[in-house]
């Protein structure tokens, strides 16, 4: 094994390593170091897993360390780009260390939040910008950020990004970038159009491929497990997800990704989703919860197939077998990474058997069919010692009037319980009103309950009700208590328990 002192690597990087346990370098970064800590134009090609972030990091941090000219610039002298956002926060975490050995600062730049704190980052001053294309182009439009002084630019999953669709905006933010500065472009594959951008914007660039675009790793062992019902898939996804160790399950739509979430945590499986329909706090709080051990099952889509590392998972599912063969490639490269021994599992239903075997001959993936059930000694072995079911517990919302201990619930709350629970129609209703709509079947429901007409009420009222958009703007209670504020709790699968927020102010009878 070669270490990174033996690859010129500065000390204060290499001692950041170390610390990190990181002390010999893989392949890729034996190939491409000596090229990119030299000033060249580096183009590298190797699979998920291989060790490219370390690869690109190191020159950015060692260059741009040791050509600084004491005092920071305001405008950054380093960019990345990656396709999505979990991408660009990881390659932060790895590479922020290394920057700060050196002397230098990072920021993370990506859509989905609101722009202000990332803007102030670029006001203090900041020497690496981690960004997706499409936020970095909105603030580049918008003035607030200059390319004029990068002198490294880095694109990394460029072939994922050719997938997405983002080479038009990709192209318009290198063409901002100085013609004379190092680029170093990372990709699994030099295809659908990746081609063209290493043309354009690399300048006497060296290729290191350590590995086909199609190989996998050895110690990454696979397994297709044929299921004759739906049921009987059903019933092997809930075993295979008991195992002790960390497992990724990979689903085809965001729906149903969120679904079998839900349902392995109701059968006692704490298990988080991950998909484009959450926000960027739901995001990035599943992923700390599946990183820190809390929840052993991720549940997700293609948003994780790529950039997503978490050390030691040792099981990936493809529930819903992937579409074509780069797809199985990436969502498999989330185990046996880092030298890591890992299992992939494939379950196909009979009539997706056909195109399963087509779509492995693709990806040059070997492996036999075997007809399973949840109870079959293939499926123990890999669930190992299965992990005690935790029992789901649904937090409910007590009765209007009724003690919480210290804790009162309102329309809101009780709004909230019928969601969950797809509950009767005023609580239906009711939540349609947050949207904008009438809103009124909670109200309705309640002053049914109470023995009164649901028109009933002064005109001052209903326009109270009305004015509000949603059930429960207005509380029934002729008196409101304005010395103390209520605040409800709640619970859902996948969400941090026991958050607590006051609900909102009742209107004036």
């Amino acid at each position: 094994m070669t270490s990174f002192a033996e690859l010129g690597v500065p000390a204060p990087i290499a001692a950041a390593l170390a610390r990190d346990g990181k002390t010999e370098a893989f392949p890729i970064q034996v190939a491409t170091l000596p090229d990119s800590i030299a000033g060249r134009d580096v183009l590298g090609r190797g699979k998920t897993g291989s060790g490219k972030t370390i690869a690109f990091a190191i020159p950015l941090a060692a260059r741009l360390g040791e050509g600084s000219r004491g005092g920071r610039s305001r405008q950054p002298r380093g960019l990345v780009l990656a396709p999505t956002r979990e991408l660009a926060t990881q390659i932060d975490q790895t590479l922020a260390p290394l920057a700060e050995a050196m002397g230098l600062t990072t920021t993370i730049i990506f859509g989905g939040v609101k722009q202000a704190r990332q803007e102030e980052a670029l006001r203090r001053g900041v020497d690496i910008v981690v960004a997706t294309p499409g936020r970095l182009d909105d603030l580049m439009k918008q003035g607030v950020l200059s390319l004029d002084r990068i002198e490294i630019t880095v694109l990394d999953e460029a072939d994922h990004m050719a997938d997405l669709g983002f080479l038009p905006v990709v192209t318009r933010i290198l063409d901002k970038t100085p013609r004379g500065g190092q680029r170093l472009l990372f990709s699994a594959t030099l295809d659908n159009g990746v081609d063209r951008l290493v043309k354009r914007y690399l300048r006497d660039e060296i290729l290191h491929s350590v590995d086909e675009a199609t190989s996998h790793v050895d110690a990454m062992t696979h397994h297709v497990f044929a299921v004759e019902s739906t049921a009987g898939k059903d019933s092997l996804v809930r075993e295979l997800a008991r195992g002790a160790g960390r497992r990724i399950l990979f689903m085809r739509t965001k729906h149903q990704a969120k679904k079998l979430a839900k349902k392995l945590t109701e059968a006692g499986i704490p298990s988080v989703d991950l998909h484009g329909n959450l926000s960027q706090n739901a995001r990035d709080r599943n992923l700390a919860a599946f990183h820190g051990g809390s929840v052993r099952v991720l549940v997700a889509t293609d948003v994780a197939a790529r950039g997503v590392h978490i050390d030691d998972v040792e099981l990936v599912v493809h529930v819903d077998p992937p579409t074509e063969h780069k797809a199985y490639l990436h969502r498999s490269g989330r185990t046996a990474r880092a030298g890591s021994a890992g299992d992939v599992v494939t379950i196909a239903l009979p009539n997706e058997q056909s195109d399963l075997r087509a779509l492995l001959r693709k990806a040059d993936i070997k492996v036999g069919f075997q007809t399973v059930t949840a109870a079959s000694p293939e499926v123990s072995r890999l669930v190992g010692e299965p992990v005690a079911l935790v029992p789901y517990v649904r937090t409910e919302a007590p009765a209007r009037g009724q003690s919480t201990g210290g804790r009162s619930t309102g329309a809101n709350a009780q709004r909230k319980r019928a969601r969950r629970e797809g509950g009767g129609q005023g609580g239906q209703q009711g939540g349609r009103g947050r949207s904008g709509q009438a809103g009124q079947g909670g109200v309705q429901g309640d002053r049914r309950r109470r023995g009164t007409d649901a028109a009933a009420g002064t005109p001052a009222q209903r326009g109270g009700q009305q004015r509000s958009g949603r059930a429960g703007g207005a509380r029934p209670e002729a008196s409101v208590r304005r010395e103390s504020k209520p605040s409800y709790s709640t619970s859902t699968p996948g969400s941090a328990a026991g958050r607590t927020r006051a609900p909102r102010r009742a209107s004036r009878p």
